[in-house]
């Protein structure tokens, strides 16, 4: 019997966390219960667009089966919020091992293609160099991944603070570990160099004359990211901008703004970055004695695309802006004022920040009527909702309005707000 109760409670355990698990203190438990929440708040969602679920109790009144659809949904959308930032949280944990294997997996396609490229020109020293420079930086990242094994392992340093990858660190990341590798291999051939001859033609391969154009580049690429990190801060803190925060960062974050938008500015950023650090590393395998001679025509090119991505940086966003506040009428309603009780259409541009279209983010937004504040309804359609909108928000005017000449003013779900708009309540 006692050995009957055990298989039993091993296998409630594997079962507890196999495919039904959504405890969320294990990695798989919180990528369960993640996925299983966001089919049934989608599922909800659907039922209610269908007019389906709906209590008897508010059935007969629209804005009360409005709001009460709403907030049902409001706190679904929470509950997957919530799902998704634990589940972020246990991808973060979970990256760095798969960092490290990038890492050393990176290390071992570059003793293969030394071993196959030495059959027949031999074996050098600046081989042996190119190797032991790739383990050193190897070993570098390891400790610093395990170091961030919490937060993402060797992406740590290029996560910006809206827990999206920043493609303005990672490209002079890229470079770094370039110039490093670069450095590394010299210095190994220089311990390596028996002759005074040797040893001045390795040093004579550091000066700025040979690697100007790579050293240029660089200096460029880490002044970007450090400048593009200043111009959000004080754009956000100006509210010229509105960010907001992912739950988890992805690598499609290097290629497409916070929307999930393909970016061009983003995307030949990284093309030509890419490009250009392929020629290097075929330089210096080309030439290991001395620093990549990154031709200036190429230079030239990556610092274009430079002041292109800093330019896009600074052009992106703008404050959310109110146009207009009018009734909201529906069919057959008769013409007049703005009465306390009825729907008002606030109409405008930026109500919706990019990467906001979850729900939760959505049933954060509220619209200030005089001193009161009103949250925005969520009105669920098939496959998303129809308020509110990038443009349109539509609310009621609650009784706690006082009749008269009353300012209307929007905050967004990142916080901003726009311009006020003065509409007349009459009783």
């Amino acid at each position: 019997m006692a050995v009957q109760e055990a298989r039993q409670g091993a296998d409630a355990a594997r079962d507890a966390h196999g495919g039904g698990c959504t405890c969320g203190d294990c990695p798989h438990g919180a990528r369960a219960g993640h996925r299983k929440a966001v089919a049934a708040f989608l599922h909800q969602r659907d039922e209610f667009a269908a007019g389906k679920g709906l209590p008897a109790a508010v059935a007969h009144s629209a804005s009360a089966s409005r709001q009460w659809v709403s907030d049902e949904l409001t706190q679904s959308a929470a509950e997957v919020a919530e799902r998704s930032r634990s589940e972020g949280q246990a991808w973060l944990a979970r990256l760095w091992r798969s960092t490290l294997y990038a890492v050393w997996g990176a290390v071992v396609v570059l003793l293969l293609v030394q071993a196959l490229t030495a059959i027949g020109a031999g074996w050098t020293s600046a081989r042996t160099a190119g190797l032991l420079a790739a383990l050193l930086t190897g070993a570098a990242l390891s400790a610093a991944s395990w170091y961030h094994r919490d937060k993402g392992g060797v992406l740590a340093p290029v996560i910006g603070e809206d827990n999206r990858l920043s493609t303005s660190r990672a490209v002079a990341a890229a470079w770094v570990l370039f110039t490093a590798f670069a450095v590394l291999t010299l210095a190994g051939q220089l311990a390596a160099a028996s002759g005074h001859r040797r040893r001045d033609e390795l040093i004579a391969g550091l000066e700025l004359a040979r690697g100007a154009g790579m050293v240029t580049v660089l200096a460029v690429v880490c002044a970007i990211a450090v400048l593009v990190r200043r111009v959000v801060s004080l754009r956000v803190q100006g509210q010229r901008l509105q960010k907001v925060r992912a739950h988890r960062p992805r690598a499609a974050d290097l290629l497409t703004d916070d929307s999930g938008r393909g970016s061009f500015a983003d995307i030949q950023y990284v093309v030509i970055s890419a490009v250009a650090l392929v020629f290097g590393l075929v330089r210096l395998a080309r030439r290991p004695e001395q620093l990549p001679d990154l031709p200036w025509g190429l230079a030239v090119v990556v610092l274009v695309s430079a002041a292109t991505y800093l330019a896009g940086k600074y052009a992106e966003g703008g404050r959310p802006v109110v146009l207009s506040v009018v009734r909201a009428r529906e069919a057959g309603d008769l013409d007049g004022p703005v009465r306390t009780g009825d729907d008002i259409e606030i109409r405008g541009a930026g109500f919706v920040p990019p990467g906001a279209q979850s729900a939760d983010r959505l049933s954060r937004m509220v619209v200030r009527i005089g001193a009161v504040n009103v949250h925005v309804p969520l009105v669920p359609v098939a496959g998303g909702f129809s308020n509110p909108s990038d443009t349109v928000l539509t609310v009621p005017v609650p009784a706690d309005v006082e009749p008269g000449r009353v300012e209307v003013q929007v905050v967004t779900a990142a916080g901003l707000e726009t311009n006020k708009v003065v509409v007349d309540i009459t009783e």
